[in-house]
Formats: C-alpha cells, sequence, structure tokens
C-alpha cells in the first residue's frame, strides 16, 4: 500500500508562486507514474501536470507553462511549482500514484493523498 501526503498549500495573491510537496511512502523509482490534480469549489477534477514511468510528460490546459513538475527520488518526494498564480487555481490539490496510467482524476489512480488547500486572492 503506497501511502501519499501533500503539503505547502496557502494563501497567496494573484501573481505569486507556491511549491507543493508530496511525500510518497516508499521509493517509487520507476515503478509508478505520478501526477498533481486540482479540484476547484464548484467545478470536476482536473490534471495539474504528470509523469509516466517512462518520463514522459502530461500536461493539464488550465496550467500550462506556469507550472512545473520534480521528482526527488532521494526524499522520496514530488514536487509541483506554480507560478503566476491566479484566483482560477484556488482548489485542492492532490498527488496521485498508479502503476500503469495518468488517469483523469486522482481517484481513478491507485492511490493519492487527502490533499492540500490553495487560495488565491488578494
Amino acid at each position: 500500500q503506497l501511502r501519499l501526503m501533500e503539503s505547502g498549500g496557502d494563501s497567496v495573491q494573484p501573481g505569486g508562486s507556491l511549491k507543493l510537496s508530496c511525500v510518497v511512502s516508499e521509493t517509487t523509482g520507476r515503478d509508478y507514474h505520478m501526477a498533481w490534480y486540482r479540484q476547484r469549489p464548484g467545478n470536476g477534477c482536473e490534471l495539474v501536470l504528470g509523469f509516466d514511468s517512462a518520463g514522459t510528460l502530461y500536461t493539464g490546459d488550465s496550467v500550462k507553462g506556469r507550472a512545473t513538475i520534480s521528482q526527488d527520488n532521494a526524499k522520496n518526494t514530488v514536487l509541483l511549482q506554480m507560478n503566476s498564480l491566479k484566483s482560477e487555481d484556488t482548489a485542492v490539490y492532490y498527488c496521485a500514484a498508479d502503476s500503469g496510467v495518468i488517469a483523469a482524476c486522482y481517484y481513478n489512480m491507485m492511490y493519492w493523498g487527502k490533499g492540500t488547500e490553495v487560495i488565491i486572492s488578494s
């Protein structure tokens, strides 16, 4: 059983930046596809960024050009750096892992965390 824990959510002003962290309970190496998703108030789930075990990047339209995803294997951590934040980026952000796919939403992946809340407001 893989466990994921997100952190780094905060309330920031528009135009600001945030780095979200996802600590994974074991070394994922090349075994898992990893992704960040978000759920905005009153909206459906969206893929933010993800990568599969081959290193192929998957990018959601909503943050294209404003976010990067990276993996620190030594710390079993997947990071999401978001810049030029907008009010519409307000959401709960979830980290998820799967051995086979990058699904449409975190709850379609094998494992996901409890989420971390990001609020963009002036």
